[in-house]
């Protein structure tokens, strides 16, 4: 069973301190759902923990912003921003990290070459599933537009964006990978490697 240490704390805390960084990069839509870089926070904290502390850590950004830090799209925040038209985006994003996670440390985090990013890219897809499928429902809910008319506000005008977002994470993992089992190895000899 996985257990919480002082490493895994600190690395939860800096990647929901990284999804709150990426709350000031928004551009709003006509909508009512804004782009931002907080996705690609999201998928990144997911492939670079894996399922549980993925999970925490993008569960502690949106308890921050529930309680009322401006953490959120448009330095918004509140429980306000979670019952309105983004809030099923928003809230969908621990469920979508865990699921990334898993997939990527369970089928691709030890690979190499493609697989490893074919794996990351899939796992990055099915998280957007559960995004968009929490999303769309609760905007649906709320303004009681159509599915199509809801596609089209809040699905269809992403998924480039999305896509660049998902290629630019897997391309940044395995080098920041790297990176953190130096920072937080304890054996000299990974240092070296």
């Amino acid at each position: 069973m996985k257990k919480f240490t002082v490493k895994t704390i600190v690395l939860c805390a800096m990647f929901a301190a990284l999804c709150c960084a990426t709350a000031p990069v928004s551009i709003p839509l006509p909508g009512g759902v804004p782009v931002t870089l907080q996705t690609a926070a999201v998928f990144l904290t997911a492939l670079l923990l894996g399922p549980l502390y993925g999970f925490v850590a993008v569960l502690v950004y949106v308890l921050l912003g529930a309680v009322g830090l401006p953490v959120f799209a448009g330095l918004s925040g509140g429980i306000g921003s979670l019952v309105g038209l983004s809030g099923g985006f928003i809230m969908s994003w621990p469920f979508a990290a865990a699921l990334a996670g898993f997939l990527y440390y369970k089928f691709g985090r030890n690979e190499k070459g493609l697989k490893k990013y074919a794996t990351m890219i899939i796992a990055m897809l099915l998280g957007s599933v559960i995004i968009y499928t929490i999303g769309l429902t609760q905007f649906i809910f709320l303004t009681k537009m159509s599915i199509s008319a809801s596609l089209a506000a809040c699905m269809i005008p992403f998924i480039p964006g999305d896509v660049l977002k998902m290629v630019l994470v897997a391309i940044i993992v395995p080098t920041l990978e790297r990176a953190l089992k130096i920072i937080f190895s304890t054996d000299k000899a990974a240092v070296n490697a």
